[in-house]
């Protein structure tokens, strides 16, 4: 558990980074691990668009705003994911919803963007998760079908500057016996 516990510890957002290309195996050994993240009865609700193209990472620029201290790094990163939920299957049997919170696509997706920073990180990678966009135009640049949300766009590529630590709350803050 150590090793493990070191190893989250270490992953950090990145906003800067080296002009190393990222290879497609590696890609492709990314792509693998979130293949094996968990979703709700299995649903695999995830799409996932890679984007290389330096014009398209250009214009996704726009729909995140220049205060975001991620939109920089849209372009400045080799590589850029836009991760995309396929809604009305999770949390869905006999297409009705099943849960109090209704479509269950978000919670499949974090757990999916956490697969794929973690084995991003395994790879020497550094990636920042952005959400703080206008995601109908950033779908719209993206040719992001109707049934599909985009949810997050994920600059990848290897770090130029790694970061300290955040501080982080202590268990005992957040951890509850029997009842909250």
């Amino acid at each position: 558990m150590e090793g493990f516990l070191d190893f989250i510890k270490t992953r950090r957002s990145i906003r800067k980074y080296t002009d190393r290309d990222v290879s497609d195996a590696t890609l492709s050994e990314i792509f693998e691990a979130v293949r094996w993240s968990p979703s709700w009865a299995n649903t695999q609700c995830w799409e996932v668009v890679v984007v290389r193209d330096p014009v398209t990472r250009e214009k996704l620029q726009d729909p995140i705003g220049p205060k975001n201290p991620a939109t920089r790094a849209i372009t400045a990163a080799p590589v850029l994911i836009a991760l995309c939920g396929r809604l009305k299957r999770s949390g869905f049997y006999n297409n009705a919803v099943t849960t109090k919170f209704g479509d269950w696509y978000m919670y499949d997706l974090g757990i999916a963007t956490q697969t794929l920073c973690l084995a991003a990180h395994n790879a020497g990678l550094g990636t920042v998760i952005v959400g703080l966009f206008d995601h109908e135009r950033a779908g719209r640049i993206l040719n992001v079908p109707q049934d599909v949300e985009l949810v997050a766009l994920i600059p990848m590529g290897y770090p130029a500057k790694i970061g300290r630590a955040p501080d982080r709350r202590d268990a005992a803050d957040f951890v509850h016996g029997e009842s909250f």
